[in-house]
């Protein structure tokens, strides 16, 4: 019989009276209470807890925390999990009990993978688990776990296509995604723990391995001129160490996008240098740095025989899985951009009623002005709108700044690293002036076509008019319409918002009109 005396009883909650309606009644919060969902998940490296804002398209992030227990490392050759692995794996569930109570969780769901799937005591394991948790626990399969880490992706990207690689401590799961559907996937025993414990500890046993073992799965056969999505730690590790390698300048990991080559290639130093000299090894665990040869040499494998296209990191796998999988169908249609855009402007904005009128008011402009080349798409103009006014309680020096990197390193998906640049700096010069520059402005500026970056700097002008004829109040931008008509851009005001034309307006709006290339005109009516 297990041994259940180190597991204390459950306790009350430690968040009582005054503080208990302060969380339930937070602003800053969409969904509170019985409306959060925590997903704990119990893996072969290590046993983390995620608590979600709520169960909807674009979540926030309400609590994020791990243990790295290590539950894989001895499970290939020995087929138990190690005693001080299990010991650490509980005192963290119980830690996690805890604080989802404080959090006043509304539901929690616990899964768990490869290392307590594989293990012959796993069953033993999941019991104790279970009481130090509170809550069932699902032990996953193979082929669930490839399904769950295919919808994480669905759920975090606009429309990708091709092939989702979820790398964890105890297994490899590859399961294609393509028009909003997951294809068949498969599961083999590749995570970075079980790779060094099989191949006790040698990179030369580890690549026979691999091979023998990615011979077996016929998914590598539609990565070919695709993208891989590659999903978990070890492998957001490694983007970390290329990031800081070749100096991008955005730290943000979803989205993250390479040509193979160049996966290829920073992949083979990886597994034939000493990663002491590798820049920002400090920025990775010492738990995951024995990983990191391993999860790059089942990266080369794969980049070999699949010929993808390009490698994208995504930060959402099976847990976000779990979460898609609860929606209904039109939520899962959804754009988790636009969704997420949306909370901001209603958590942040002044009016968030104004943003509706500044879209209309920058569409009528935009539509009317014919400008050439390629425009961003109507939803990262949208989404632009939505954020226009979340820097307002700053103080007027730093706002743009500010906003600016609230943006570029916002929890948002569906959007690439381009679309971030893209929002930020429209905001940035939105508040700081359509020449203002600083260090990160200038590295976002990198990763923008020209074409693209003009667009952000546009639109960032049509903001600075905007908002000084409506102080980014709903109602009055639809009063005053401004279109560019017979090479003019011309602004309506009726005679009761006349006044509204001051000299800052009138130099704001000649601004705008010479970055159209038109004359400026204000006509009453």
């Amino acid at each position: 019989m297990a041994n259940h005396s180190r597991i204390p009883a459950p306790a009350p909650s430690p968040v009582e009276g005054g503080a208990k309606r302060d969380v339930l009644t937070a602003p800053g919060r969409l969904g509170l209470g019985a409306g959060t969902l925590a997903i704990v998940d119990i893996g072969s490296n290590s046993v983390r807890l995620v608590v979600y804002e709520m169960v909807a398209r674009a979540p926030a992030q309400v609590f994020n925390e791990k243990e790295m227990a290590g539950l894989g490392r001895q499970v290939a050759t020995t087929g138990r999990l190690a005693p001080e692995a299990v010991e650490k794996a509980i005192a963290a569930l119980v830690r996690f009990r805890i604080l989802c109570e404080a959090m006043h969780v509304g539901e929690i769901r616990v899964i768990a993978t490869a290392a307590a799937r594989y293990a012959s005591n796993g069953a033993e394991f999941i019991a104790r688990a279970e009481q130090a948790i509170g809550q069932p626990i699902e032990l996953i399969s193979g082929d669930r776990e490839a399904v769950l880490s295919g919808l994480g992706v669905l759920s975090g990207f606009d429309n990708p296509d091709g092939v989702v690689g979820d790398l964890g401590g105890g297994s490899l799961e590859l399961i294609p995604v393509s028009r909003g559907t997951v294809g068949e996937g498969a599961s083999v025993p590749l995570g970075g723990l079980a790779l060094l414990d099989r191949s006790k500890n040698s990179l030369k046993a580890a690549e026979k391995i691999v091979k023998d073992e990615l011979d077996k799965l016929p998914q590598i056969e539609a990565m070919k001129g695709r993208d891989f999505y590659a999903v978990g730690g070890t492998w957001r590790a490694l983007a970390t160490l290329h990031q800081h390698q070749v100096h991008y300048p955005l730290n943000v990991m979803h989205g993250y996008t390479l040509p193979a080559k160049d996966v290829a290639d920073f992949v083979k130093l990886v597994e034939k240098a000493d990663l002491t000299g590798l820049d920002a090894i400090d920025a990775v665990s010492s738990a995951r740095r024995p990983l990191l040869a391993y999860g790059a040499l089942v990266l080369d494998e794969l980049i070999k025989r699949g010929k993808p296209r390009a490698v994208i990191i995504s930060a959402q796998g099976v847990r976000e899985g779990l979460l898609h999988e609860q929606l209904s169908d039109e939520e899962r249609a959804a754009d988790p951009l636009l969704r997420a855009a949306r909370d901001y402007n209603h958590l942040r904005a002044r009016d968030p009623r104004h943003a509706a009128d500044l879209i209309a008011w920058s569409r009528a402009i935009l539509e009317t002005a014919g400008l050439p080349g390629d425009e961003p798409s109507p939803r990262l103009i949208e989404s632009v709108c939505l954020l226009s006014d979340i820097g307002w309680r700053a103080h007027p020096d730093y706002r743009g700044e500010q906003s600016m990197n609230v943006i570029a390193h916002a929890y948002f998906t569906g959007i690439d690293h381009v679309g971030r640049a893209f929002l930020a700096l429209a905001i940035f010069h939105r508040y700081a002036g359509l020449k203002s520059d600083s260090p990160a402005a200038s590295g976002l500026r990198a990763l923008l076509p020209p074409p693209i970056l003009e667009r952000a700097v546009l639109l960032a002008a049509i903001f600075r008019v905007a908002y000084l004829l409506s102080a980014g109040m709903a109602g009055l931008l639809p009063r005053m319409p401004a279109t560019c008509v017979d090479g003019r851009l011309v602004l309506r005001l009726p005679d009761d918002l006349a006044p509204l034309a001051s000299d800052r307006v009138i130099g704001r709006l000649k601004q705008l009109a010479k970055l159209l290339g038109r004359d400026w005109e204000i006509a009453r009516v």
